[in-house]
C-alpha cells in the first residue's frame, strides 16, 4: 500500500486528528514515533511534523533526524515541529510573555502563497503552546500573524518547508482543511485516491498472496470490527476462513441467536459454539474487575484454542485490531498507563502457534464502517454500537450469578430497544445499562420493595479515547424507567450516568 504521508509524532494529543484530517482528504498516511523514522523515504511523498507538550528549549527535548526530509521532501510543520525548525537553523524560540492557548485569528496573511490560498485574513486558528517564535530561522519568509504571535507562519525560501504556530487539525481552526490540503494537493502533489474501493481491492491483493491457500481461524463478535475484517478475508480466500463466535454467556438479551442469523446471509463459514456454562463456572464469586477480565480472556482462549484445533492445517489468526490500538502500542512515550486490559490487543498465547493477519490495522472506526458499507454489509450491522469484549460482566459490579445476567439483559433490551424505536440509536455512539452492587428501598402497590439499582449510560463519541454523556430526552427516560422497574423483576430504581470521559471511563469497570 502507498503510504503517500508520514506523521512524525512527538507526543501531542492532537496526532491522531492530523492523520483523521488527512484521511478526510482521500489520502493515506502513517503514524510513527519522531525516533522511528524509516530508513528509506521512497514511499512517502510528503511529512508532517506533530505538535508535543515538550518544549523545544528544555534539556528533555525531542530530536528527530531531519536529514532526510528538510529540504528533500515536502514538510509542514505544526506547533512544536515549526519551534524546532527556528531553535535549530538559525531562528530563536523563547517564553511567551502569556501562554498561547485557544482560539485566535490571522491579522495578516500572505495570500500570494500556495500554503494560504482561499483562506482569508482574520481566519479562526487553534493556539496550544507555552513558547512562541521570536526570531524566524535562516532563509525564512513570514507567512501569517496573528495579533499575539507575530511569526504564526513561516516557509523557508528555497525548499518546501512550510511551518505553522497554530493547529489545523482542530476543529476550531475553520480553514485548517483547507490548509492541509494546500499543503498535501497543490504543493506536494500527493494525489487523493485513499477510497474505500481502493483499500478494498489493494487489501484483497495483499492478502492472497499473503495467505495463499493457507487456513485462517477468526473469532467473530457480531461487532463491526471482526465483522468487516471477516468480509475482507472471506474475498480474499473464500472457505478457507473459519469464524468462530463464542456465546460466554454475558452477550445481550438473544445475541447469540441473532449474530448468528445475520451471518447466514453474508456467505461466511461461521460456527457458534455455546461456552457460557463455562465462562459462568469460572467466573463464580469473583468481584475484582481486572480479575474479571483476565479470567474471560483466558476461557476464552481456552475455548478458542479447543476449537481451532479442530481445523486442520489453521496458520492463521484473523483479528480486527483497528488503527487506534496500534498507535497506542508504539505511542513516543510507550503503551498507555494500564487503566484496564483490552481483550483484542496483543493477539493469543504463543502456543497456539498461529499467526496473526489484521486486515484492518491501519484504519480508524469510521473508515472500518465506510470500508463496509464498500462490501456491502448490512446498514444496521455497520451501525451497531461498540460492545466490550468481556461483554455484561463488566456492567454487573460486584460478583456474576446468572440471575444478576438475566436481569441486565432485560434492563439492556428495553433500554436499546427503546433508542431504536424512538429513532436516537443512531444519535448515540454507545449505550448500555449497568447493574449496582446495591439494593435501595422502593414501593411497589402498598408493599415495601428492597431490590437492585441500575444505570442507564448513553455517550457521544468519535473513537471512544473521549466522550460526552448524550442528552436524551426526560420523557423518553421517563418512559424506560417506569418500563425496566414494571417488567424487570429484582429491580425498583433507575439512575442515569451525565459523566464525561474524562475524568470517568465509558464503561464503569
Amino acid at each position: 500500500m502507498q503510504h503517500n504521508v508520514l506523521i512524525l509524532d512527538f507526543g501531542s494529543q492532537y496526532t491522531q486528528l492530523i492523520a483523521r484530517r488527512v484521511r478526510e482528504l482521500n489520502i493515506f498516511c502513517e503514524i510513527l514515533p519522531y525516533n522511528q523514522i524509516p530508513e528509506s523515504l521512497d514511499e512517502f511523498q510528503a511529512v508532517i511534523l506533530s505538535g508535543s507538550p515538550y518544549s523545544v528549549r528544555s534539556e528533555d527535548a525531542l530530536h528527530p533526524d531531519l536529514s532526510q526530509i528538510k529540504g528533500k521532501k515536502p514538510l509542514l510543520a505544526v506547533c512544536y515541529g515549526a519551534q524546532y525548525i527556528a531553535h535549530n537553523f538559525g531562528g530563536e524560540v523563547a517564553p511567551s510573555n502569556t501562554r498561547e492557548y485557544g482560539r485566535a485569528n490571522l491579522a495578516y496573511i500572505d495570500n500570494s502563497d500556495s500554503l494560504f490560498k482561499d483562506i482569508p485574513t482574520g481566519s479562526q486558528v487553534w493556539m496550544s503552546h507555552s513558547d512562541t517564535i521570536k526570531t524566524l530561522p535562516r532563509h525564512a519568509i513570514k507567512l501569517a500573524s496573528t495579533k499575539e504571535v507575530d511569526n504564526a507562519a513561516y516557509r523557508i525560501s528555497g525548499e518546501e518547508t512550510y511551518a505553522i504556530q497554530f493547529h489545523p487539525e482542530v476543529y476550531h481552526s475553520t480553514d485548517g482543511a483547507t490548509l492541509l490540503k494546500n499543503f498535501l494537493v497543490d504543493i506536494a502533489k500527493v494525489n487523493q485516491d485513499f477510497t474505500p474501493n481502493a483499500f478494498v481491492e489493494d487489501t484483497v491483493k495483499e492478502l492472497k498472496e499473503k495467505l495463499q491457500d493457507d487456513k485462517v481461524v477468526l473469532g467473530l463478535s457480531g461487532g463491526v470490527d471482526s465483522t468487516v475484517a471477516a468480509v475482507l478475508l472471506h474475498q480474499a480466500i473464500g472457505e478457507n476462513l473459519h469464524c468462530i463466535f463464542v456465546n460466554n454467556g454475558l452477550l445481550r438479551k438473544n445475541e447469540f441467536a441473532n449474530v448468528l442469523d445475520q451471518y447466514k446471509g453474508m456467505g461466511l463459514n461461521v460456527k457458534g459454539v455455546d461456552a457460557s456454562d463455562r465462562f459462568l463456572d469460572a467466573l463464580a464469586g469473583v468481584d475484582d474487575p481486572e480479575a474479571k477480565r483476565k479470567i474471560i480472556g483466558r476461557v476464552f482462549v481456552e475455548v478458542f484454542d479447543d476449537e481451532s484445533k479442530k481445523i486442520e492445517n489453521a496458520k492463521w489468526l484473523g483479528q480486527g485490531t483497528i488503527y487506534p490500538d496500534v498507535i497506542e502500542s508504539i505511542s513516543v512515550k510507550g503503551p498507555s498507563a494500564t487503566i484496564k486490559s483490552h481483550h483484542n490487543v496483543g493477539g493469543l498465547p504463543d502456543f497456539m502457534k498461529l499467526q496473526v493477519v489484521e486486515p484492518l490495522r491501519m484504519l480508524f472506526k469510521d473508515e472500518v464502517r465506510r470500508v463496509g458499507a464498500s462490501l456491502g454489509i448490512d446498514a444496521e450491522l455497520l451501525g451497531r454500537h461498540p460492545f466490550p469484549g468481556p461483554g455484561l460482566a463488566i456492567r454487573i459490579l460486584g460478583d456474576i450469578t446468572p440471575e444478576k445476567v438475566n436481569i441486565l439483559q432485560e434492563v439492556d433490551a428495553i433500554f436499546i430497544n427503546g433508542l431504536k424505536e424512538k429513532g436516537l440509536y443512531d444519535d448515540v455512539w454507545q449505550a448500555g445499562a449497568i447493574l449496582l452492587p446495591v439494593n435501595s428501598v422502593g414501593v411497589m402497590g402498598d408493599e415495601r420493595t428492597y431490590e437492585k439499582v441500575v444505570a442507564l449510560r448513553a455517550v457521544q463519541s468519535t473513537d471512544g479515547m473521549t466522550a460526552d454523556w448524550v442528552h436524551l430526552p426526560y420523557e423518553f427516560l421517563m418512559e424506560i424507567s417506569n418500563q425496566i422497574i414494571n417488567k424487570v423483576k429484582g429491580v425498583n430504581r433507575v439512575v442515569y450516568d451525565i459523566s464525561s470521559k474524562p475524568p470517568a471511563t465509558i464503561e464503569w469497570e
